[in-house]
């Protein structure tokens, strides 16, 4: 039989998406100032640099490419690499057991394999910040710095959050970035609109957060109360699954859910989720995103399909929905 979804970065202490209370509250405060939206425009800088550094190589590798490997993969690995503190050299490494982690077919031998490589891993990285004379500026050598030596965080919780924002802060936007081109390059209008202006390029990006709701397994909750959705009861304490495709599709919230409208005001989806366990990386998610559309439709205005889009392969198997490639030309 097949597992049951796992949730990313599950398996160790720190991993707190799998936490409630004080203690899921104690680690993501740590790191909320991190993600607030205007650290990220301070480092909006290194993520067109990063955009512009990956299409340069795009380019000179030429036509047609694929563009999963050659552009949407490498973006957010470089950004969250450069955040953490990790190596880039090592992401063959970390993106394979990232994969394994996200595959609903892998089996639990082949999970805990990848989970305990990953800790290994990261555990070793932050080992050696934590003896170190100076841990570094990036995300993990602060936390170090400021929460491990401290005493207010431990390592084996600071392993756990950093393989969850590892998992995170590349899978989910990789696959947001090939399938938001496939989809634009079906709408030529809002691509060329793209590259003449990026004024309503944060619009366009959440309506395609919302239309793609790339996270399709459903959310595993349980009832605190009494309730009932669509006429069917639901008593406190017992499970659901809250599937985010669906919410964002409604009829009743958005009309017409099941259009592709790239100019509608749609910032009240639930691509990030919703309450207390809301991604904390969204802003950086968003600009990521709009960077990387607006950027490429600029350098590669005639950017197309090599390929029946009939014929993609797609991550059917992943928690995180996606494309196993996309080729193109230009």
């Amino acid at each position: 039989p097949q597992r049951s979804p796992p949730q990313t970065g599950e398996g160790g202490r720190g991993s707190f998406i799998r936490m409630d209370g004080s203690e899921h509250l104690r680690l993501r405060r740590m790191l909320t100032a991190e993600f607030m939206i205007k650290n990220i425009r301070r480092i909006e800088p290194l993520i067109t640099g990063t955009v512009e550094s990956a299409l340069d190589d795009l380019q000179a590798r030429g036509a047609p490419a694929d563009l999963i490997t050659g552009f949407a993969l490498p973006v957010p690995s470089l950004v969250i690499c450069h955040l953490l503190g990790v190596p880039y050299e090592d992401h063959p490494f970390f993106q394979a057991r990232s994969a394994v982690l996200l595959d609903r077919s892998a089996g639990p031998a082949a999970v805990r394999t990848a989970m305990t490589q990953l800790r290994s891993y990261l555990g070793h990285l932050i080992e050696k910040k934590r003896t170190s004379g100076e841990p570094g500026d990036e995300l993990l050598g602060r936390l170090v710095s400021e929460r491990v030596r401290t005493g207010e965080l431990e390592i084996g919780e600071l392993i756990g959050m950093a393989v969850l924002l590892l998992i995170a802060g590349h899978e989910t936007t990789a696959n947001m970035i090939g399938l938001s081109v496939l989809l634009l390059l079906q709408h030529p209008g809002v691509w060329q609109r793209l590259h003449d202006s990026d004024e309503q390029a944060d619009t366009v990006v959440e309506e395609l957060l919302r239309y793609l709701t790339i996270v399709r397994t459903g959310l595993p909750r349980q009832a605190i109360s009494d309730t009932e959705i669509g006429g069917h009861p639901i008593r406190a304490g017992d499970p659901v699954i809250a599937l985010l495709s669906l919410a964002n599709r409604d009829d009743d919230t958005f009309g017409q859910g099941d259009a592709f409208a790239p100019y509608r005001e749609a910032r009240q989806h639930l691509a990030f989720g919703f309450g207390v366990h809301q991604c904390i990386g969204q802003p950086l998610a968003r600009a990521e995103l709009r960077v990387a559309l607006t950027r490429l439709a600029r350098r590669l205005p005639g950017l197309r399909l090599a390929t029946d889009p009939a014929h993609l392969p797609t991550r059917d198997n992943s928690v995180v929905y996606g494309l196993a490639e996309l080729p193109v030309t230009w």
